[in-house]
């Protein structure tokens, strides 16, 4: 079976038998998920207040440790001392691993993502040989070194310059980087700059000992993930051997942008033990506070926030491993076609590039939200250094800048799909003419047979797609190559994508492993109707952005029509439900 195409989702109805989710774990999967949270919950949430005193060798401590179960070579293949397991895998390690504290999130993240990919990506087979086996191990530690002061999001428009010396033995690299993650202790950097006057930006692997004119500046005072080292990195006359370039000279754009891309993957899979550890603090406090002689927790407006964090949780999760299977199958598929793994691995990666984006931004956005939640739960202990929630609303904070700010990653999705489109990749005309046909006939007036488990759900889904492909495609008919300069219309369109993508995941999931009775179906059907809702409100400010008179007309009542439910779901009783299951179950 062929694998999927990114962005394909959006023209192609998915069976549910075809996606991976948190149930579909093997043997060996569970393992690893419950040996790192053994690890976690033994060796890092007992020392919360060290994490929050700017203990930096901590982390370091923790990171050596978690080098020596394997657990920072997951992704690394075994011929360079790692485990040689697939992108699930990477991703669950990263989910349990990066859940109980923000600091220890990023240095394991900037370590095994962008620290080490580029290398295990691009690198020569020397370079991997030498290098990878320490990463792997935590020997050495990695870190990455792309943002400048006037460099961020626009990361091409670096200054740092390299220029080959006279003896053709070295790159003289001078320059400055800046919030650079691990750079207190890491040995290998990923540096980037720009050879002489290049277009485009070459990465080089740099060596922290024996290499001259490599400084640092102190650590900066961030608003949270306080253990976790940043600094500036300065190169003053930097000498970096000739053999060090990675990949090729002009290419480090590419190399940073795919790295990125995985980071993006990883970064929901990073948030998920987050929201998971977050809700059931909430409960349980919820479940042991009382005011009025009852349990707060019997309150219907905490029971609304407890359904609606829970709904948050299976959500991110039916995205985030939906995706990270699809990787892993599009890798095996390229490697049995004849390509090598590492080449593989890139088109993989690169292939979900959409799906990425989407799942960095929604994932990233709720784990701010349910830290709020929780904050909201507590009330003034919430407030409180007394209790974990503070520190989880910070250290949650830096997710939705990161690995490219959410604004940058919404406006990324939506662009890449249309590149897609306009290269022929992805057929996204024809089904957009199609609706224009629909909009133009006479609707049916027949109630459809859902009795069957999901089958409205998908239906509504199938529609959802329709608002996405209507909007987008009025616009992009309307603006054509200046469609980028539209950022208002590209976020409402963004928000209705990631809507439908995270939406679909969810009704998927219910509908593979779960019964119609069951909580899960009701998370399901709950997160649907307020992604519904989402879309009509972003849908709307779309269209009466660009449209007039007739269109504007038209495009609103196809909208209408497009997210009408047969049978309106009880908000209400969907939330009771879920909200009663957990508060008795007291964790997620």
């Amino acid at each position: 079976m062929s694998t999927l195409i990114g962005g394909d989702f959006l023209i192609t109805e998915t069976p549910a038998k075809d996606i991976f989710t948190v149930e579909d774990f093997s043997e060996e999967q569970k393992m690893l998920r419950d040996s790192a949270r053994e690890f976690i919950d033994r060796e890092v949430i007992p020392h919360h207040e060290r994490f929050e005193k700017k203990d930096y060798q901590l982390t370091e401590e923790k990171m050596r440790q978690l080098g020596e179960l394997g657990l920072l070579g997951v992704a690394v293949p075994e011929e360079y001392g790692g485990l040689g397991m697939g992108f699930v895998s990477t991703m669950l390690a990263c989910d349990i691993v990066s859940g109980a504290n923000g600091s220890l999130a990023t240095a394991y993240g900037a370590h095994t993502g962008i620290g080490t990919l580029p290398i295990l990506l691009y690198g020569t087979e020397d370079q991997k040989k030498k290098y990878l086996p320490d990463l792997a191990t935590g020997a050495k530690f990695g870190a990455y070194c792309l943002t400048e002061p006037d460099a961020g999001s626009d990361a091409n428009s670096g200054k740092t310059r390299a220029k080959l010396s006279e003896d053709g033995q070295h790159y003289i690299i001078n320059g400055q980087k800046m919030w650079i993650s691990n750079a207190g202790f890491a040995e290998i950097f990923i540096v980037f700059a720009k050879i002489d006057d290049d277009k485009n930006i070459t990465a080089f692997i740099v060596e922290k000992t024996g290499t001259e004119g490599l400084s640092f500046g102190e650590e900066e005072h961030k608003l949270g993930i306080r253990s976790s080292s940043t600094r500036q990195v300065f190169f003053n006359d930097m000498k970096v051997p000739v053999e060090n370039l990675l990949g090729e000279r002009n290419n480090g754009f590419k190399i940073a942008l795919n790295a990125l891309n995985v980071g993006r993957i990883k970064l929901a899979a990073a948030n998920l033990d987050g929201q998971r550890r977050i809700f059931n603090h909430s409960v349980q406090y919820a479940n042991e506070r009382k005011q009025f002689g009852v349990s707060i927790s019997t309150f219907g407006a905490i029971r609304k926030k407890i359904a609606e964090m829970a709904t948050g949780i299976f959500v991110s999760e039916a995205g985030s491993y939906r995706v990270a299977k699809d990787v892993e199958d599009k890798i095996s598929e390229l490697v049995a076609a004849g390509m090598n793994h590492q080449q593989a691995e890139l088109k993989g990666v690169e292939e979900y590039a959409v799906e990425a984006s989407i799942l960095k931004v929604f994932v990233s956005d709720l784990t701010q939200h349910t830290a709020d939640e929780g904050i909201q739960i507590y009330g003034g202990m919430g407030f409180s250094e007394d209790t974990p929630m503070e520190a989880a609303w910070r250290d949650a904070r830096i997710g939705r800048i990161y690995e490219g700010t959410n604004e940058i990653n919404r406006l990324l999705a939506v662009g890449m799909l249309i590149k897609r489109a306009m290269k022929g990749q992805l057929d996204l005309l024809t089904p957009a003419m199609a609706i224009s046909k629909e909009l133009m006939g006479i609707p049916s007036f027949e109630i459809p047979d859902y009795s069957e488990f999901m089958s409205e759900e998908k239906a509504l889904i199938a529609n959802l797609k329709k608002v996405f492909l209507m909007v987008s495609g009025a616009a992009l008919q309307k603006y054509m190559t200046e469609i980028e300069k539209q950022q208002h219309l590209l976020l409402n369109a963004s928000e209705i994508l990631n809507q439908i993508f995270m939406a679909e995941s969810a009704i998927l999931r219910a509908e593979k492993h779960f019964s119609a009775d069951s909580v899960e179906a009701a998370m399901a059907q709950l997160n649907l109707y307020k992604a519904t809702e989402a879309i009509i409100t972003a849908a709307k400010e779309g269209i009466v952005s660009f449209a007039e008179g007739d269109e504007q007309r038209m495009m609103l009542s196809g909208l209408r029509r497009f997210t009408k439910y047969t049978n309106t779901p009880n908000v209400v009783a969907l939330t009771e439900r879920i909200a009663a299951h957990f508060v008795e179950k007291g964790s997620y």
